[in-house]
């Protein structure tokens, strides 16, 4: 199936059955994260957004364990950077209509927590098309070692996500049911 068609089936599904914002459980993360031996607390989230997981709470928890928190800002030519945040700073609307950072320190994440459209068991992640995620991934695997979580509903599995050579694979996918590694 093509990129744009998978992608409309699967936020049509994604709308229906996160209707009640459903929740990814923070013990699965830190358990990961102490499995990894991370010791850097630099965490970038995502503003969620089309019914996307919700991980707010997970960066409220994070920040309240010391760990720094990031959000993505988009830039010129499907960019985006990492810019520290917390849950007292204002937050702006960018062009696509997600809240970002007013902030400009430019941060680079230990862990990114990454909304996606789709995946599968493969750890391939289906976003909306824009490949700004497989781009910040690519840029900060340059300069560190970093861990990409996907979040997602278990709804939002396929057999198999098309990919292409700029597509970045994730190392977890935690879903409000299983992870997958």
């Amino acid at each position: 199936m093509l990129k744009s068609k998978l992608r409309k089936k699967i936020l049509k599904i994604r709308e229906k059955n996160n209707k009640k914002n459903i929740q990814i459980s923070f013990s699965q993360i830190i358990k990961i994260l102490k499995k990894e031996k991370i010791t850097k607390k630099i965490i970038g989230g995502y503003y969620p957004v089309n019914f996307e997981v919700d991980d707010l709470n997970l960066l409220k928890k994070f920040e309240k364990k010391n760990f720094n928190i990031s959000l993505p800002v988009v830039k010129k030519n499907f960019q985006m950077d990492f810019y520290q945040w917390s849950f007292s700073d204002p937050l702006k609307i960018n062009k696509y209509g997600i809240p970002e950072p007013e902030t400009k320190n430019v941060v680079y994440p230990d862990v990114i927590l990454i909304p996606l459209v789709a995946f599968d068991k493969n750890l391939n992640r289906l976003g909306y098309g824009g490949g700004y995620y497989d781009r910040i991934i690519t840029s900060l695997s340059k300069k560190k070692k970093i861990i990409k979580i996907g979040l997602a509903l278990t709804v939002q599995k396929v057999d198999k996500v098309p990919i292409n050579v700029y597509d970045q694979k994730l190392d977890y996918i935690v879903t409000n049911k299983y992870i997958i590694k």
